[in-house]
């Protein structure tokens, strides 16, 4: 100031008031430390600001995680390739409008003798930087789109564009949620923003990407702002507690991290909510009551007495988190969490050094990581991926949590798929065993097969399968037993469970009946009088393995999924014996009603070029051929010696004008 006090006015020394207080209140990054020593220790509820204000970035070395665009821009400006106007994205929270602000503080850079030019390194305050930084500069303007978004707003803009700035190099206009601008209004942009005045510079910041016309876009230069990752989140979160002279936990800091998604305002958010709800002390205890999280600790015992099959344990740890007040949706969401961690720690071992993982998930993880298999873990994802739009939806949420964890137990020690169907192919030829009905692993798998195998997970000790510290056979330990006695049942047309009880033998058919053949078989049933079985094997079957005792087969599209299960029982009624019956997810065979469809195509085809069929087709035009009868003698070849003989001799053709 150059006006002494008794004659500079009111309201100047009003606003050195102000700069004094902001100057304390609003220290910035790099002086952490002294900014926290000359902070007033007992700041009244009014002149108190919160965190993720009192740390905003004022300079490019306070930004974190963006360093590749920070990068970009110095070279940019040590260059002097500075373009006219930027795009900045990126999720709520990384610092769109503040990187907007350090930029226009760049182009803008000042020294008090007048030196200086456009730069990134701002360490020393500039003539222009704390209006820039407070907002209240005249020559940096920043312009809320999602309320300034008609064309008459747009139109006022290009007017004071063509003005000259006042005091600063450039104008810079900050246009903030710029996808809210109206189709009109970007229209009206468009001339500006592509040749615009050698003064003006333009920065745009958006939440929604996408909802810019390409139009915008390509007169831009745009950054994507990444999210912050949770170990980088928790160290920045540590500094600022170590300047407010806050203790705080570690496990509490990375909790906070982790429901931040990466925005470091919201994670100064919860750092203040957490800080007022401990009364100057965060811990993990205190941020999991706030958040209503549940324990991680509970979380892991839950996660392996589910994956253990034990139900009455897992059941009593969810009540329990209930009543401590843990949400069942939060609690199942924690569970899918740490399922998605134990299948990265088993994939990549070297994601226990992520700094933000507590003690208990690093080491615990990895030890579940080794017992159980990728299978295994895929499954229990998807199973409860699926059930946590129906805890979240649920007027009962806790019951259907429990009926959530009582289909993940019970998925735990059966097989999958295709390991039950190779148990069910070894244990067929002993004999003894019940129909057996199967469905090979694979993208063909009818639904109903999802529920016969209960939607297997299979605990395993290996990636073969296996039960939690099995035998490491590959094959849990009830489904061996099952099939050791042949008392293994399944159904594939019915939701049960994939291991049923001991089915009561049927009576023998007599006399019993071989089929040697696929068509034997067929011509069996047309024998029996079943037309309907007949049809469907005919229609829906693509053959893949037929031996005695053994059918394989792929269904048709649209085929009947019920089928399996009907052509065993049928099977074991007409020879007497149990055949095991499995549908595969292999191409297979064409269909008989797709191969006699091909032998009449073929027949129509020769006949039709054949010299005495083409005379009359070419003497009498539209005549079609609709059959070819082969009148030759039983058992004569259709491709024997006899192929080049007359026409006549192989058949009549009936025509049709």
């Amino acid at each position: 100031m150059t006006d002494s006090p008794d004659t500079a006015s009111q309201d100047q020394v009003n606003q050195d008031l102000a700069n004094q207080d902001l100057a304390a209140d609003a220290p910035g990054l790099p002086g952490l430390a002294a900014a926290a020593q000359s902070a007033r220790p007992a700041a009244s509820a009014a002149g108190y600001r919160v965190l993720a204000r009192k740390y905003r970035p004022r300079n490019f070395d306070d930004l974190i995680g963006q360093e590749a665009m920070v990068r970009t821009l110095s070279n940019a400006f040590e260059t002097g390739r500075i373009p006219q106007a930027w795009m900045l994205t990126g999720v709520r929270g990384v610092g769109k409008t503040t990187t907007a602000r350090i930029l226009a503080r760049g182009l803008n850079y000042e020294t008090p003798d007048g030196s200086g030019g456009p730069t990134i390194h701002l360490t020393q305050p500039g003539v222009h930087c704390q209006q820039i930084i407070d907002g209240a500069h005249i020559d940096v303007m920043e312009i809320d789109a999602a309320s300034n978004n008609g064309v008459d707003n747009i139109r006022q803009l290009n007017d004071s564009v063509r003005y000259a700035p006042v005091s600063a190099r450039y104008k810079v206009y900050i246009v903030d949620e710029v996808h809210m601008l109206s189709t009109g209004a970007f229209n009206a942009f468009l001339k500006t923003l592509e040749e615009p005045p050698p003064h003006a510079k333009f920065i745009f910041a958006t939440t929604e990407i996408r909802k810019v016309p390409v139009t915008i876009l390509s007169r831009c230069q745009r950054f994507d702002l990444r999210r912050v990752q949770a170990p980088v989140l928790a160290m920045h979160l540590a500094r600022i507690c170590d300047a407010e002279k806050v203790t705080a936990e570690d496990e509490a800091l990375a909790q906070i991290a982790r429901a931040a998604e990466g925005s470091v305002r919201d994670s100064l958010s919860l750092l203040d909510q957490a800080i007022a709800h401990g009364a100057g002390h965060v811990s993990a205890e205190t941020v999991r009551a706030m958040l209503g999280l549940a324990d991680r600790g509970r979380i892991i015992d839950l996660f392996e007495a589910v994956m253990r099959g034990d139900l009455p344990a897992s059941l009593g740890q969810l009540q329990e988190q209930y009543d401590a007040g843990a949400d069942p949706a939060v609690v199942m969401s924690e569970l899918a969490s740490f399922t998605h961690l134990v299948t990265r720690l088993k994939l990549v071992p070297d994601a226990a050094k992520d700094p933000s993982l507590t003690e208990a998930e690093r080491t615990r993880g990895a030890d579940l990581a080794g017992k159980l298999s990728l299978r295994a873990l895929s499954r229990a994802w998807q199973m409860l991926l699926k059930a946590l739009p129906e805890v979240q939806d649920s007027f009962r949420p806790l019951a259907a949590a429990e009926m959530a964890l009582v289909r993940l137990a019970h998925a735990s020690d059966l097989p999958t798929p295709d390991e039950a169907l190779r148990m069910l192919r070894d244990s067929a030829p002993s004999g003894g065993a019940g129909p057996i009905i199967g469905v090979g692993h694979g993208g063909g798998a009818p639904q109903a097969m999802a529920h016969a195998v209960g939607q297997t997970t299979g605990y395993a000790g290996s990636d073969r399968g296996g039960g939690f510290g099995g035998d490491g056979g590959g094959a849990p330990r009830a489904a061996t037993t099952a099939l050791a006695s042949g008392a293994m049942q399944l159904v594939s047309s019915q939701p049960a469970p994939a291991m049923a009880a001991p089915a009561e033998p049927a009576p023998k058919a007599a006399p019993a009946v071989r089929i040697a053949r696929f068509e034997d078989l067929v011509a069996l049933a047309g024998d029996k009088r079943d037309i309907g079985l007949k049809v469907a094997l005919e229609r829906d079957v693509r053959l893949v393995r037929f031996e005695d005792g053994v059918i394989e087969f792929a269904l048709a599209e649209n085929g009947n999924r019920h089928l399996a299960s009907e052509l065993s029982g049928r099977l074991q009624e007409w020879t007497g014996r149990r055949w095991v019956v499995a549908i595969s997810s292999q191409t297979g065979e064409d269909t008989i009603q797709q191969r006699r469809a091909t032998a009449k195509a073929e027949r129509h085809s020769d006949a039709a070029a054949h010299p005495l069929v083409r005379a009359v087709l070419d003497r009498f035009p539209g005549a079609q051929i609709v059959d070819v009868i082969d009148v030759r003698p039983t058992g004569e070849e259709e491709d024997g010696d006899n192929a080049d003989a007359p026409f006549a001799d192989e058949g009549d053709g009936e025509f049709d004008d």
